[in-house]
């Protein structure tokens, strides 16, 4: 692909990047807004903790499936009709989110949103890209890192807003004038723009293996607990067929699924590589140890990143007793604490080195996280809980665009649009990753401690020998959400709602205690992983020209 780009038709002074600014601050608001509401999702449509990690996970699946293939399309039949049906992609399926009656109506209309952010993200950059030299590409790329930062501080308080005001439905309503605006706009301002020379075939036999196999691998991370990792723990229907208790579970077969389409994926990339077509991945790039490392230490970050995330707002709301906005607000100030370290990173990596940078970003991600885990309780206060995750916040905005920028210091020129989309596929599928891992921790964790908790009280004051594992079985499906409402569950005595509540606040929090020490542990291996990146040096990235791969890895 050359990196050059041709506009048929003249830019319109700063319309188009107002139009994109849009585009990029829907997809932002989407990927950080629903952790936020997930607690009145849950309780609204009475779906399981399962369904709600994959309202979270499959927008990022999608997403990471996609990118490449549709940055490819675009430059070959045009970046501004690809984000432009993008924008409708987005709109539709949010109408569909928002109209949402059920926990699977919802899943399917955010596979769809994740499809349409894939084909927003890497065109809006080659867009911007190709309208603008000179000082004013510096100003428009300076506008889209804003937007970055500001959308995903944004986020979080506009669903907490939308959901407390209105309803959680409103947090996916308000996309579609935007969705609307999009369109129209990209028809009327953005110039039309493709990559010069030739650009190659679509990889769909590529995007097909991978996608099928992450989504397999993702599904059986996530349904384990609840087919059973390797044999079926229950009677199950499933895919038209009954899985007796005792045989294969689903879940086992989705693992040979995975094994066998990513292997396939790997042999058919490196053929179609050796005879040198276009290939979805380019596999020889991970020969090159700063890219391999680099990009395995930015899947295991991103993998410890949204796993916590995804437990925290469950905890504030259904433990702590705050509002969506509330939560939505304390989450804000991790993006709070990403926008003050961007100013300085840049500072301190020419005074030192960007690997410095970067790895003191992952330390203060690791000291927060731990911080959450050894503090957080049912009486953790929000000024504990906001300073941890500012000081994440911090960890986050000197390690992201300095990690980035090392994996693709020794990615030959013509091969630095693919290892960019390839090593942002790669964070994507750790962000699915992550809640599929760590959200399969929070809810064990928060089954096994709910039970241990209540089985060491007098065996006697409980109605039944079973009712511990039952309330177990509440507490874990609805992923905490019914602990404020225990005292209204008929199958709970009167005289044990007291005690059954407490002793689930504390399985909740012990719970998160857990989740953190994983996610930390996840965060460790990435920075053990950026020891064998070499020091960078910032002085020659900063004078080099801005290109569309630098403007990818920095702002993806």
């Amino acid at each position: 692909m050359s990196e050059n780009s041709t506009a048929t038709k003249p830019a319109a002074g700063w319309a188009p990047m107002f139009i994109i600014g849009l585009g990029v601050a829907l997809i932002i608001m989407d990927a950080t807004i629903v952790n936020v509401i997930l607690p009145s999702i849950i309780a609204d449509l009475k779906i399981s903790s399962i369904d709600a990690e994959w309202v979270n996970a499959i927008y990022s699946l999608t997403f990471a499936a996609l990118l490449i293939v549709m940055g490819r399309l675009g430059d070959r039949f045009g970046r501004d009709k690809i984000f432009a049906l993008g924008g409708v992609v987005f709109g539709a399926s949010s109408i569909l989110a928002a109209s949402a009656t059920t926990g699977s109506l919802l899943i399917t209309a955010r596979a769809l949103q994740g499809i349409g952010g894939a084909m927003m993200s890497p065109t809006s950059l080659s867009i911007v890209n190709a309208l603008y030299r000179g000082k004013s590409r510096a100003i428009a790329f300076a506008i889209y890192g804003s937007i970055i930062g500001g959308m995903a501080a944004v986020g979080p308080l506009m669903g907490g807003w939308l959901t407390q005001t209105f309803s959680w439905h409103w947090s996916f309503w308000i996309n579609v004038p935007f969705a609307i605006v999009i369109v129209w706009g990209t028809w009327k301002f953005v110039p039309s723009s493709k990559a010069e020379g030739e650009v190659g075939a679509p990889d769909w036999t590529g995007a097909v293996l991978s996608t099928v196999g992450i989504a397999a691998l993702v599904f059986a991370l996530i349904e384990g607990r609840n087919y059973g990792w390797w044999n079926s723990t229950t009677d199950h229907d499933f895919l038209g067929r009954t899985w007796a208790t005792g045989s294969l579970s689903p879940v086992a077969f989705a693992f040979i699924i995975a094994a066998i389409t990513l292997v396939g994926l790997y042999a058919f990339e490196t053929r179609r590589t050796s005879a040198g077509k276009s290939a979805l991945i380019d596999f020889d790039l991970f020969k090159i140890k700063t890219f391999g490392l680099g990009s395995f230490a930015g899947l295991i970050i991103s993998l410890g990143e949204f796993g916590i995330l995804f437990s925290l707002p469950l905890f504030m709301q259904s433990v702590l007793g705050w509002s969506a906005l509330g939560a939505g607000g304390l989450l804000a100030t991790l993006a709070v604490g990403a926008f003050v370290a961007a100013p300085t990173a840049a500072q301190l990596a020419n005074k030192r080195n960007p690997r410095f940078v970067m790895q003191l970003g992952l330390t203060l991600e690791i000291l927060a996280i731990l911080g959450i885990a050894l503090t957080i309780s049912p009486e953790s206060s929000g000024w504990v809980l906001g300073t941890w995750l500012f000081v994440y916040g911090l960890g986050v905005g000197y390690s992201t665009a300095q990690l980035t920028g090392l994996i693709l210091s020794d990615i030959p020129v013509e091969k630095s649009g693919q290892a960019s989309g390839t090593q942002s596929t790669a964070r994507q599928i750790g962000a699915a990753m992550g809640t599929a891992i760590l959200g399969t921790i929070l809810f064990v964790s928060l089954h096994n401690n709910t039970q241990a908790n209540l089985d060491a009280h007098d065996s006697s004051m409980w109605p039944s020998a079973t009712f511990t594992s039952q309330v177990a079985d509440l507490v874990e499906s609805s992923a905490g959400t019914v602990i404020p409402h225990l005292g209204e569950m008929p199958q709970i005595p009167g005289n044990t709602v007291e005690v059954v509540q407490t002793e689930s606040e504390i399985a909740f929090a012990d719970a998160i205690t857990t989740v953190g020490y994983a996610a930390a542990f996840f965060l460790l291996l990435g920075l053990l992983a950026s020891l064998a990146l070499p020091p960078g040096d910032a002085h020659s990235r900063e004078t080099e020209e801005t290109d569309e791969s630098k403007i990818i890895h920095d702002f993806e």
